[in-house]
């Protein structure tokens, strides 16, 4: 019997999506897979750029000249490392510790909601419209640190973390550009 190339390679889901993935499940199944990090990194920034850009427009929309967060003067190499790599770093580092935490209290996917809905609202105490922003890509990057976490610490906070400087990247240098 002949096998297609589909059921070659099947998803193979991370340890620690063994309890369900929850309202999560419309997520695309890569995302929940442990063994091909660059495949988690690409498709992690592209659903959390489309995502926050979409969600971005409405907000724009529904709220025309929403301020977005003042982030100070700072020379525009400084601006830019702060936001596409400082900024990125410790608040990945960060969400790994309150997901732990979580974890202690919540099964897989409710620790990602809990942590993504975190992140947004404290993003919004900078400028209230961000956090409606900031909640989706938090969403993926604890998705993919809780799908990696079976493998260490440091895949885990990797993973996520590549996705956030790339999310961050882009956004970082049209600040910087247009100033």
């Amino acid at each position: 019997m002949m096998e297609t190339a589909a059921s070659e390679d099947p998803i193979v889901e991370s340890s620690a999506w063994r309890a369900g993935r929850g309202p999560l499940k419309v997520l695309p199944a890569p995302l929940f897979e442990d063994r091909r990090a660059w495949l988690a990194i690409l498709l992690g920034w592209v659903l959390a750029l489309a995502g926050s850009v979409a969600i971005g427009f409405v907000i724009t929309r529904l709220v025309p000249g929403g301020a977005g967060p003042d982030l100070g003067e700072a020379p525009p190499v400084v601006l830019w490392g702060m936001i596409a790599l400082f900024s990125p770093i410790t608040e990945t580092l960060l969400m790994a510790g309150v997901l732990g935490i979580l974890r202690r209290f919540l099964g897989p996917w409710q620790a990602v909601i809990a942590s993504a809905i975190l992140w947004g609202l404290l993003h919004s105490t900078l400028a209230p419209l961000w956090g409606a922003v900031i909640w989706w890509p938090f969403l993926i990057f604890s998705t993919l640190y809780t799908t990696w976490r079976p493998r260490g610490f440091w895949v885990a906070v990797g993973v996520p973390m590549a996705v956030h400087i790339l999310q961050n990247a882009a956004p970082a240098t049209m600040i910087v550009l247009g100033r």
